[in-house]
């Protein structure tokens, strides 16, 4: 025996123990036994059952997925929202909730920033609400179009959103009575979807190096030359706003997909549902004379005809089924059915039976299914089945609460992330304009400005309040948190929709007034937690609430 063959044969321990792991099945120590295949801990199992055989989704990036369904998408959505009851009241409630009139501006700049003191930069505030809601009520001052006001405009941006998934405006110059910024909106699929990698240009938005749209691709009507595109910057050299985009999605998207997506399918079922039950229901309630024989057809349609009818269809040449009909036919001439307002029924033709059938449609599933079709639409769309069907049939007040808490969480994202960029953009162009005409005085005047930019345009986008089931118990349970001391005027006033500066503006002036005309006090003192009187805000903080 060779060295070779030898060293093949003895193996050392480590390696004969390795080789025993390796070749043999694991040993199952609780019961002494073998186990047959190794064990595993992965997710999916069952690769090949009836579950995971034919879905094998193909993985792509969020880009490509938009890409390939967007215009299937969005032409379904507009089709859906145009053509079904449910859908387009829903979306018209939403926009109700998170809209409603149109969200009202609260400046809140940093005035730290400039050296204004808490009540100067109040003042300073108060001077850009009153002058931006002039501004905002006059479609010939805010619309490039003069066709509508601040919240008719988001109110657009908003139904947009759920047909296309995004919302585009650019805010050109022109000047028609004070004014020169305007808002022209945009409809998502005037943006061209196109690519162009030299460019770089993806699905028409022209990116940099970092991926920050600096243009965007759009399509113009010109009367001479028909759809053309251009190029529109995203921003100008000093960074003032002039397309605003806004969509909601993953880190990799570029433009956003209209949110009914999921819920296309479930609205075009209900629509079938609907159909086919009301079909069922018209056959069914149609009703039918039968006869009931053993003879052949012909011979039972022979005998109820007399020899001389026979012998006539015989000269005519016609058959048993011509000489049938034509005997109803001559019956009923003289012979009436009125099931209308009289409701009378003479004599049938002999051998017929009348029945009246009842229409077994919808049958008992038809308003579970379409109940869960309808949740589920509404759960898409962010709102409560309640709020979408209008039916309150088994709600409770504490259910309704719950209900209502959740779905506003939805309602205040929608508002800040979809509503309020459109809104802010809007208020810092025109805020520019308003400072470089010296209408509106800024600390450091326009370089300062430019300076701080995002400081000196912070505010706050309030829109109509958190409906509520049962505003007694709502205002007594903030009557018992306010005198715990848990919450202020100002969160109170925020839940209400109403800003608390105005309200205690309101008050004072309204407390003027009732001393001047020897008027009581309408309104008792507040109280602490320790059931002491309080002074009125009003009276003892001047500065506000931020003081």
């Amino acid at each position: 025996m060779t060295r070779m063959a030898a060293k093949a044969k003895t193996k050392s321990p480590r390696r004969a123990r390795a080789a025993a792991s390796t070749a043999m099945p694991l040993n199952d120590l609780h019961s002494g036994g073998m186990i047959s295949t190794p064990l595993r801990s992965n997710y999916m199992q069952g690769e090949n059952g009836v579950v995971w055989a034919n879905w094998r989704p193909a993985l792509r990036d969020a880009r490509n997925e938009i890409q390939s369904s967007w215009d299937k998408a969005a032409a379904r959505a507009i089709d859906i929202i145009q053509n079904s009851g449910w859908i387009s009241g829903a979306i018209d409630q939403s926009i109700a909730n998170t809209v409603g009139t149109g969200l009202r501006l609260k400046a809140a700049p940093e005035n730290r920033l400039f050296g204004l003191d808490n009540k100067a930069a109040r003042v300073w505030a108060k001077d850009c609400e009153q002058r931006f809601e002039n501004y905002c009520s006059n479609p010939l001052e805010i619309d490039i179009e003069g066709r509508r006001n601040f919240g008719q405009m988001q109110a657009a941006q908003f139904r947009m959103y759920f047909a296309f998934g995004e919302t585009f405006a650019e805010f050109p110059w022109k000047r028609r009575l004070l004014n020169g910024t305007k808002v022209r909106l945009i409809t998502a699929n005037r943006i061209s979807r196109g690519d162009d990698l030299m460019r770089n240009i993806v699905q028409g938005v022209q990116m940099d190096d970092d991926g920050l749209p600096i243009a965007y691709n759009a399509v113009k009507r010109d009367k001479w030359l028909g759809d053309t595109e251009y190029l529109v910057r995203a921003r100008d050299a000093l960074f003032r706003t002039r397309v605003n985009h806004v969509f909601d999605g993953g880190p990799d998207q570029v433009r956003g997909i209209t949110p009914l997506v999921p819920a296309l399918r479930v609205a075009k079922q209900f629509d079938q549902l609907a159909d086919a039950t009301l079909m069922a229901a018209l056959i069914q309630s149609v009703f039918a004379a039968t006869i009931e024989s053993d003879s052949p057809t012909e011979d039972m349609l022979a005998g109820l005809l007399t020899p001389q009818e026979q012998a006539k269809m015989a000269v005519a040449g016609q058959s048993i089924w011509d000489g049938w009909f034509a005997a109803q036919s001559g019956w009923y001439d003289n012979a009436t059915v009125d099931v209308g307002i009289t409701g009378r029924i003479s004599h049938l033709f002999p051998g017929q039976k009348m029945e009246f059938h009842a229409s077994e449609h919808p049958n008992g599933n038809y308003k579970e299914f379409a109940m869960y079709l309808l949740r589920e639409i509404a759960r898409c769309l962010g709102m409560t089945y309640e709020s979408v069907t209008g039916d309150y049939a088994g709600a409770t007040y504490s259910s309704v609460k719950l209900a209502v808490s959740e779905i506003f969480e939805v309602t205040k994202y929608r508002r800040k992330h979809i509503v309020a960029p459109f809104c802010q953009a809007t208020y810092e162009c025109w805020l520019e304009e308003e400072i470089e005409a010296g209408r509106i005085q800024f600390p450091g005047g326009l370089d300062a400005f430019y300076a701080n930019r995002t400081a000196a345009c912070r505010a706050i986008w309030r829109g109509t309040p958190k409906p509520v089931a049962d505003d007694l118990k709502t205002a007594k349970s903030n009557e018992i948190y306010r005198n715990m001391g848990v919450i202020t005027d100002e969160m109170i006033a925020n839940d209400l929709g109403m800003d608390i500066e105005d309200v205690y503006d309101q008050r004072k002036r309204e407390k003027e007034m009732r001393e001047e005309l020897g008027l009581p006090d309408m309104y008792p003192a507040p109280t602490a937690a320790n059931g002491k009187p309080l002074a009125d805000p009003a009276d003892d903080n001047e500065d506000g609430p931020d003081a």
